[in-house]
């Protein structure tokens, strides 16, 4: 009986660790109003003639940052005591993204794009729309807890995704 008690009160404790745990992912997301772009570009943006940092593009609607960004920043805060600022661009086609931290990684980085004050595990970028082969900038980037690290982030437009590595710190391996 004493057995039975013990096991229902960890599988309690167990439960309430997983309710907050549900909480606190829900607190690290973001929304990003189009308001929030610091400026219009052409799209597809490439950024860099240097094919080492141009930025690439994803789903046909985001630019995101080169596969390496050699120049970290210790930033002196816990517990994200790294950054490395590098925007984001997305098309002026209406279509909102979503840009995730993976849940295996959320100890080890965080972002940040938009007028956002806080690190995050995930941002949803709203759609803005104008007209074809325009995009919008978002000021932001990347919060390690170590100097360096090979972060994957999902991004998700409408029903598709794709993985992206980004090597902040350090190169990347296949």
């Amino acid at each position: 009986m004493m057995r039975l008690l013990a096991g229902l009160i960890v599988s309690a404790f167990a439960l309430l660790a997983g309710v907050t745990a549900l909480s606190v992912s829900a607190a690290d997301r973001r929304t990003v109003p189009c308001g929030e772009s610091i400026a219009s570009t052409r799209f597809p943006y490439f950024g860099s003639s240097r094919p080492e940092n141009r930025y690439r593009q994803v789903l046909g609607v985001v630019a995101v940052p080169p596969a390496f960004m050699p120049q970290v920043v210790p930033t002196g805060k816990m517990p994200w005591a790294y950054w490395r600022k590098q925007g984001l661009v997305v098309s002026a086609s209406g279509k909102t993204v979503t840009v995730t931290v993976p849940k295996a990684w959320r100890r080890r980085a965080a972002i940040t794009w938009g007028n956002g004050v806080r690190p995050v595990s995930s941002l949803r970028i709203e759609g803005c729309h104008t007209s074809a082969g325009v995009g919008y900038a978002y000021a932001g980037g990347f919060l390690l807890r170590s100097p360096s690290a090979c972060v994957p982030l999902i991004f998700s437009v409408g029903s598709r995704s794709a993985t992206v590595r980004f090597g902040v710190g350090q190169r990347c391996h296949a």
